[in-house]
């Protein structure tokens, strides 16, 4: 009876943490950190601040050049919203110049065009830019954002302490969920415990988060994915187990269509994010995006990869001078085979080409009936190929070759 009544009261405990129904696959959207980080200069430079005629602009975009189709729905604001004090009363306040008609104005703005919407604060005294953060008012803040119907909360750890993080971390996610209004919540609590020389409770991290940041900020250099990708190849024993629906890997924003990526590197960038089932946020101006970049962000098959219901992170299989494959478990299932998505990533920066030759046995696809096999970037049908089949394919410089293999039944099924 009392083991009956101890399993009641845990299932009640967690009930009131993450359940929140949300984010069963990564989620999708924009964010105006790594392209506009905090300008808050809208005298001399308009068009580029962070404002609310920013966030609709963007908006606007989403939706009427495609991004919302494909399945990109979160608008987000990062930091550098606020003003430098709490009203009287001890609530936020956004910028009254940049956002004038303020934000719950914002947020039914980007409901009205089908969109959900983002918000950003600290667990910490301030946020990273010196704003105020949510200590001491964590349930005022929590309440506030319902009431601004808010969908989507990135809670970062400035000036915090990383070991109150386990504490302050969860209780602020039952503060969102008690609310009744369900909110995306997004913790930057691994990071800074491991910063801090911490061993993150992933265990913990994923009951109480939907998504959650391991690694260093994304910044505007091939370097910086470089980084990001070794990180989660080096790190993906520990890493990879935590992610699966409604609690995901976050490796940081997309900075497809800015100014470090060559066209190479971001398709890479594109890939390696799908097979990591990691969150697609991209940070970058819609308004001056060049074509070849948005065609990568509106790639449906590679954003069906990282949208795959099943939600197992993928890993590095193979490095070897350069050379990387990275293979992630997808649907269809056929009994106990998967479908996989295959990258095939090319590091080296000699100037030419790499050819891979592998049979598909050697990626673990060892299905007897075989795997309907295409190139995800070039549209490219290979028909069906069997275990003992040997592909090749030609990598550029810092680029990828993307190819699914997709279950095939026994043909008297």
């Amino acid at each position: 009876m009392l083991a009956t009544l101890w399993i009641i009261l845990l299932s009640s405990t967690f009930g009131k943490c993450l359940d929140n129904g949300l984010a069963k696959t990564p989620p999708m959207g924009w964010l105006s950190w790594e392209r506009f980080r905090c300008n808050t200069d809208c005298v001399n430079d308009p068009d580029n601040c962070i404002s609310e005629q920013l966030f609709q602009t963007m908006t606007d975009i989403v939706v009427a050049d495609g991004y919302a189709s494909v399945g990109y729905e979160y608008i987000n604001i990062d930091d550098c919203w606020l003003e430098k004090h709490r009203s009287h009363d001890g609530k936020l306040v956004a910028d009254r110049k940049r956002f004038p008609n303020g934000i719950k104005a914002l947020s039914d703005y980007i409901h009205s065009r089908g969109l959900k919407f983002g918000i950003y604060e600290d667990y910490g005294n301030y946020t990273c830019a010196g704003y105020p953060g949510i200590i001491g008012y964590e349930e005022k803040d929590a309440l506030q954002f319902a009431d601004w119907n808010v969908d989507y909360v990135k809670l970062d750890g400035c000036y915090a302490l990383p070991y109150d993080m386990d504490h302050g971390y969860s209780t602020f996610g039952r503060l969102l969920n008690s609310t009744g209004k369900s909110m995306v919540y997004s913790c930057s609590w691994p990071v800074y415990q491991i910063y801090a020389g911490i061993q993150p409770n992933y265990s913990a991290i994923q009951t109480h988060c939907n998504l959650w940041r391991n690694y260093d900020d994304i910044q505007d250099s091939w370097a910086s994915v470089e980084n990001i990708i070794d990180y989660y190849g080096n790190n993906q024993d520990v890493i990879a187990p935590n992610a699966g629906p409604g609690h995901w890997n976050d490796p940081d924003m997309l900075i497809i269509g800015n100014f470090g990526l060559s066209y190479e590197q971001a398709k890479t960038q594109f890939a390696i994010w799908s097979i990591l089932a990691a969150p697609l946020l991209m940070s970058v101006d819609l308004r001056t995006i060049r074509p070849q970049f948005k065609h990568i962000l509106q790639n449906r098959k590679i954003i069906a990869v990282d949208q795959d219901p099943l939600g197992i992170q993928g890993r590095r299989i193979y490095k070897h001078k350069g050379i990387e494959i990275w293979s992630r478990p997808i649907g269809p299932l056929y009994q106990n085979f998967y479908s996989y998505a295959i990258a095939f990533v090319n590091r080296r920066t000699d100037g030419t080409p790499s050819d891979i030759s592998v049979t598909l046995k050697e990626l673990g696809l060892i299905n007897f009936s075989g795997y309907r096999v295409e190139d995800l970037y070039e549209n490219v049908d290979y028909g069906v190929l069997y275990p003992n089949t040997k592909i090749k394919v030609k990598v550029n410089p810092s680029g990828v070759v993307m190819l699914k293999g997709e279950v095939q039944y026994p043909v008297d099924l």
